[in-house]
């Protein structure tokens, strides 16, 4: 029989030293861990199995060698404090331990308010796209400015040697995630963050897992502005039906909100002045009510890119930085892991490493990655990974998605066996209707002699695109590879097989 259900702490232990983590490994809560050690606290932690790297070594770094198991055993020593990470079930042996007695636990977002957010000017960026880049910037923008700022970010950024940690300034950025917060609290993550200002990029229907439609999406991001405080700042990307709606029903609330719209046409708008194609940067301008509010250069190249930069500039002005003292943090950004990285070169064939999967993200990722290489060959190759691209709420969106690449190759989906047949992405008609638009386009991965591909393991699958893509790869060429997770090894493999054939 379960245990009667008990709430999570409201505020902090009075004499918090000892904190206990649920879910270690992942590498939100290993960066939560640094920031608690950084802050003098004593921290242990378990996670479902084994530790590997770069995580385990950060942990070892930090003196945190994780108990594998949830087991009860792991509460033994009584922590002060457990934090519940949000890959944690509740019917794990060790949550059903802390359920049973008495130690307080919490949410990672809700420690990270209350532990860390209380007495800054917190920077929230929300939105179904461009969450992740646009707060890396704004971190960056900040720490070239001085400014010693907090931080947390869904990515690996190459200016920092970590995704979080406290800062000795007075501003925090933060990623705003809409992805519920724990077993024990369905509400999404960013109700947690207290927002001085907000960013919405978008609001797209995504997590078909946890959410029923848009206007389900929509109703997480209305509570997010409806948390921000009279005098806070909202930064809304207007050409967004979606976001203009939900910024529009706080005006109509009354709400006292310094309203920042930007995007074409906007207050808030930018200008592309040229895009060096070897270099692969950037030049634009940034315009306020019509006029040049600063020119800058970036690696960040393209049209979104472009929005999600003009977005940092709206909210940093209203923090009262200038344009001189923005210009450093944008030449110097190095960009994030995953984000259009550029993995290597080998045999002249250039390897792109991007997280994109929505199909507006796959669009806009091709569209820039046009721009920033230019006439170049571009092969685009599609892991459909994620809870919503493996169903066929999006089939016909991804058929529209894929224009500005010359190659499309589409990997079959994995672990379908939860998602009903009549749910399921079909990937050869996909393949079909891209073909049927003039695209070169191929499903490679499938199983022999007509079997099911979803049965054939994504390493299989990874091992038969990588020797398909080295044997008709040419040098010049530009190799995206557009997935959230890892796709069975296939960016390791590229990389081997065009070295070793070149």
């Amino acid at each position: 029989m379960s245990p009667s259900p008990r709430p999570p702490a409201e505020r902090l232990p009075d004499d918090l030293q000892t904190v206990h983590i649920m879910g270690v490994g992942g590498t939100a809560m290993a960066a939560l861990a640094g920031m608690l050690v950084d802050a003098g606290h004593r921290v242990t932690g378990s996670d479902k199995g084994r530790v590997y790297p770069p995580m385990s070594d950060y942990l070892a770094r930090l003196g945190i060698e994780p108990m594998e198991g949830y087991r009860a055993r792991n509460l033994d020593h009584r922590p002060d404090l457990v934090v519940v990470g949000n890959v944690i079930r509740a019917e794990y042996e060790e949550a059903q331990a802390l359920l049973a007695g008495d130690l307080p636990f919490t949410s990672f977002p809700s420690l990270l308010g209350m532990r860390f957010l209380q007495d800054t000017r917190n920077l929230v960026v929300a939105g179904t796209h461009g969450k992740t880049t646009t707060t890396a910037l704004l971190a960056y923008l900040l720490e070239a400015a001085g400014k010693d700022p907090g931080f947390l970010v869904g990515g690996v950024m190459a200016n920092f040697d970590r995704t979080a940690r406290a800062g000795g300034g007075s501003h925090f950025a933060i990623e705003g995630d809409e992805y519920d917060t724990a077993f024990f609290d369905k509400g999404p993550k960013f109700l947690h963050y207290r927002p001085t200002t907000a960013i919405l990029t978008s609001i797209e229907f995504d997590h078909a897992d946890i959410y029923r439609d848009l206007d389900h999406c929509m109703e997480s991001f209305r509570r997010l502005v409806a948390i921000l405080p009279a005098g806070g700042c909202l930064v809304a990307r207007w050409d967004s039906d979606t976001v203009a709606e939900v910024a529009a029903a706080a005006q109509e609330e009354g709400r006292e909100l310094d309203l920042r719209r930007y995007g074409p046409g906007q207050d808030w708008d930018g200008r592309i002045e040229d895009v060096d194609t070897t270099a692969g940067t950037m030049r634009f301008s940034v315009l306020h009510e019509g006029r040049c509010w600063g020119t800058f250069e970036s690696i960040m190249v393209g049209e979104h890119n472009l929005y999600n930069q003009v977005a940092c500039v709206a909210a940093l002005d209203r923090e009262g930085l200038t344009p001189e003292q923005l210009a450093p943090g944008f030449s110097g950004f190095r960009g994030i892991k995953r984000r259009q990285e550029v993995l290597g070169e080998p045999g002249g064939v250039t390897v792109i490493d991007d997280f994109a999967h929505h199909p507006t993200a796959v669009r806009v990722t091709l569209d820039a990655l046009r721009m920033r290489f230019g006439g170049r060959r571009l092969w685009a190759i599609f892991e459909p990974r994620s809870n919503t691209s493996r169903r066929n709420v999006f089939q016909d969106a991804y058929a529209d998605a894929f224009g500005a690449a010359d190659i499309v190759v589409i990997a079959p989906p994995q672990d379908l066996e939860r998602i009903p047949v009549e749910e399921r992405m079909d990937a050869a008609r996909l393949v079909a209707d891209l073909r049927a638009r003039g695209l070169e386009a191929w499903l490679w991965g499938q199983a022999p002699d007509g079997a099911d591909p979803a049965l054939l393991g994504e390493t299989a699958v990874a091992e038969d695109i990588a020797a398909r893509v080295v044997a008709n790869a040419m040098p010049r060429d530009v190799v995206a590879v557009l997935s959230n997770g890892g796709f069975g090894g296939l960016h390791g493999r590229l990389l081997a097989g065009l070295a070793s054939s070149d």
